[in-house]
């Protein structure tokens, strides 16, 4: 399976200790990429299994993911993320940083997990632990939607994990499919209007999600044309925004003069 991800973006890997993600970031991912929370308990109390010290690791995490995502570089979040007050701040860190979330989900049975977690050689979690993560898990995979993320990829079974590849995507404008004709809904000069851009989407019938996400109507697509900066009060905003649409394939973009 090929796992087409954006060169800019944040990569949250869901899963139970021993499905896999540690293991598979290091493999496809420069080191200084991955946000490991083990490592992070490491770097404030020299134990990664120290579970009393998980609120400091993880405001050290999401610091770090913070800063590189302000540095335009691609962050991956190896935790176990199978809790939605886990995966909260960090969605509403990307829509803050204008950065596509890429999901990728670890659904392997709780046997095989079970059967990983003891052949580690460095930590070993209680069976009871990753029990349940198994039942945080399920409901996760009840109430997650595809729809919701820019790129979301499910692996169910050892081979998938194994024989995944990653394709990243250049963070230039992606060229439109000859056979995509719309319908568009077309916008002209923002001139860095960012108020008015997004009263003119809701008017459109585009909503915005709490996470900053924009909700695109079945079967259209935002086209820029003008000038997105110039003269308005907040061009890097908009900037910003229509960036994360074109990463998301809910929008094209012309360049202005400006």
């Amino acid at each position: 399976m090929n796992l087409l991800i954006p060169e800019f973006c944040l990569v949250l890997l869901i899963g139970v200790s021993g499905s896999g993600k540690s293991t598979f970031a290091r493999r496809h991912f420069k080191p200084t990429e991955i946000v490991s929370s083990d490592h992070c308990r490491a770097l404030v109390c020299d134990d990664e299994t120290n579970q009393s010290v998980s609120r400091d690791a993880f405001d050290v995490l999401h610091l770090i993911a913070t800063r590189r995502l302000a540095n335009h570089r691609l962050t991956v979040i190896d935790a176990t993320n199978v809790k939605a007050d886990a995966r909260r701040p960090l969605l509403k860190l990307a829509a803050e940083q204008h950065a596509p979330v890429v999901t990728i989900v670890f659904d392997l049975p709780e046997a095989l997990c079970q059967a990983h977690n003891q052949q580690r050689s460095d930590r070993v979690v209680a069976d009871a632990v990753i029990s349940r993560q198994m039942q945080h898990m399920s409901q996760t995979l009840n109430s997650i939607k595809a729809a919701d993320f820019a790129y979301f990829y499910r692996l169910s079974t050892t081979e998938a994990v194994d024989q995944a590849t990653i394709q990243r995507e250049p963070s230039g404008l992606p060229q439109p499919d000859v056979a995509d004709r719309g319908p568009f809904d077309i916008i002209g000069d923002v001139h860095g209007c960012i108020d008015e851009l997004r009263e003119l989407l809701t008017a459109l019938g585009y909503s915005f999600q709490a996470d900053g996400a924009l909700t695109v109507p079945a079967g259209r697509r935002l086209l820029f044309v003008g000038d997105l900066v110039d003269r308005g009060p907040d061009s890097s905003a908009v900037l910003k925004l229509v960036m994360r649409l074109v990463a998301e394939r809910k929008a094209l973009c012309v360049c202005g003069n400006h």
